[in-house]
C-alpha cells in the first residue's frame, strides 16, 4: 500500500503550541490542500485545537471549505482584479485587497464584502506599496461609510520565514505600524491586524497584533533555524516493495546507470516516483527506512518508481518502506528530503500527487460548524 498518513493529533498539538505563545487569535493556513495534508481535515483539527481563523490563497479553496460546512472566519488573498468574486462574498469569505483595481473588483450589488487591506512592507510581492497605500485606504474608508464594504483587517507579509531575529524584521514592523497609522488616519478601524508568519508567531511577539498566521509550522516543520519549539511532523509517506531481486557487483541501476552496486546486492523496487512528489533531484543522496534501518536510493528516481539498494540484507516483497516520517524511529524526515533535493519542505509536501491517497489518523473530527468544533 502506498499512502501519505496524516496525524491530525500532531496538527492539533502544533496548533496548541502556536496558541500558547500569543494572546492573539490563530489563523491556520490551509492553502494548497493544507500543504498537501488535506485542507478540510487539517482545518477541522486546527479549529478543534484553538485556531479561530482559516487562511487560503484562492476563492476556490475557500468555497470548498464552505461547501463542506466549515463556517469559521476565512480569508482568501490571491485574486485577479477582474475575477468573479460574488460567490465568495455571498459565502462570507473575507477577501484581501491590494490595489484600487482589486477594491473596485470586489464591489457587488446587494452584497457587502468583508475586506483585509494588504500593505507591502518590503516583500514586494502582493500588497500596496507605500506610495499607493493612502489612496487605497481613503477609498476603502469612503466605501465603508457608504455601506458598500466592511474593512475588517489590515495586514502584510514578512520577508523572513526562517529566523525570528532577522535584522530586517524591526524595519518591517515599523513600516506596518506606519501603514496602520495611515489607515486609522483615513477613518478605518480594523479589528484584525496581522503580520506574523510561523517563525514570527513563535519568536517575535512584537509582530502578533490581533492574529498570527502559522503555515508550515502547523504541519510540524520547525520554522526557526535557531530554535525548536516541540512541533510534531504530521505526515508519513510510505509504500511497500513490489519487487526484490539480486544483482552482481557493478550492476548499473536505473536510467543512465549513474549508480552501480559496489558488491553483490539485493535491490528493492518502490512504487513511488517524481509524479507522486518524490523529488528526482534527491536521488543521489536520498535514503529510506526499512526493517529498522536506512538504505540508499539507487540511481535516478523515475516518474513512477525508484530502486533501493539493500546490499547484503534480504527484504521481501510487501515490506514497508518509509520515505519520510517524523524521525522518531530514525527514518528520514521531510526536512532531510528537502535538503537532498535542494528545496524546502513546503515543496515536498505540496508536490505529493493525487495518486497517493491520504489517510487521516489520530483525531476524530466529525464536526464541521464552528460551534460543533469548539464544543467537541
Amino acid at each position: 500500500m502506498t499512502e501519505a498518513t496524516v496525524d491530525l493529533g500532531a496538527i492539533a498539538h502544533n496548533t496548541r503550541v502556536f496558541a500558547a505563545t500569543t494572546n492573539a487569535e490563530v489563523m491556520a493556513v490551509v492553502k494548497a490542500d493544507g500543504f498537501g495534508h488535506g485542507a478540510l481535515a487539517t482545518a477541522r483539527a486546527a479549529l478543534t485545537a484553538g485556531a479561530t481563523w482559516l487562511g487560503v490563497a484562492t476563492c476556490e479553496e475557500a468555497l470548498q471549505l464552505r461547501a463542506a460546512g466549515v463556517d469559521a472566519p476565512l480569508l482568501s488573498w490571491l485574486h485577479a482584479h477582474d475575477a468573479g468574486l460574488r460567490e465568495a462574498i455571498a459565502a462570507q469569505v473575507d477577501l484581501s485587497v491590494s490595489s484600487l483595481e482589486h477594491l473596485h473588483a470586489v464591489l457587488a450589488d446587494g452584497l457587502v464584502p468583508t475586506l483585509h487591506l494588504k500593505a507591502d512592507t518590503g516583500l514586494h510581492r502582493n500588497g500596496a506599496v507605500a506610495e499607493d497605500w493612502p489612496a487605497l485606504v481613503r477609498r476603502a474608508a469612503e466605501l465603508e461609510r457608504q455601506g458598500r464594504v466592511r474593512v475588517r483587517g489590515v495586514w502584510s507579509h514578512l520577508i523572513h520565514g526562517e529566523d525570528s531575529t532577522a535584522p530586517g524584521l524591526s524595519a518591517q514592523v515599523a513600516r506596518f505600524r506606519d501603514a496602520l497609522a495611515v489607515a486609522t488616519g483615513a477613518g478605518l478601524r480594523p479589528s484584525v491586524r496581522h503580520l506574523a508568519n510561523s517563525v514570527a508567531a513563535l519568536g517575535a511577539p512584537e509582530t502578533h497584533y490581533d492574529l498570527v498566521r502559522p503555515g508550515i509550522g502547523l504541519y510540524g516543520i520547525e520554522p526557526d533555524v535557531n530554535r525548536t519549539y516541540g512541533l510534531r511532523p504530521a505526515m508519513t509517506l510510505r509504500a511497500r516493495l513490489v519487487l526484490v531481486k539480486q544483482v552482481p557487483a557493478g550492476s548499473g541501476v536505473s536510467y543512465e546507470h549513474d549508480y552501480r552496486t559496489s558488491c553483490p546486492s539485493t535491490l528493492g523496487l518502490v512504487p513511488l516516483g517524481f509524479a507522486d512528489g518524490v523529488p528526482r533531484s534527491a536521488g543521489p543522496r536520498a535514503q529510506v527506512w526499512c526493517r529498522g534501518r536506512r538504505f540508499p536510493v539507487a540511481g535516478r528516481i523515475a516518474m513512477d518508481q525508484f530502486v533501493v539498494d539493500f546490499g547484503e540484507f534480504s527484504p521481501r516483497p510487501g515490506d514497508e518502506v518509509l520515505v519520510f516520517g517524523p524521525g522518531g524511529q530514525g527514518e528520514p524526515t521531510v526536512t532531510e528530503w528537502a535538503e537532498w533535493a535542494g528545496t524546502i519542505p513546503h515543496e515536498i509536501f505540496t508536490g505529493i500527487g493525487a495518486r497517493v491517497p491520504r489517510r487521516h489518523v489520530g483525531l476524530p473530527v466529525p464536526a464541521t460548524s464552528t460551534e460543533e468544533l469548539r464544543s467537541g
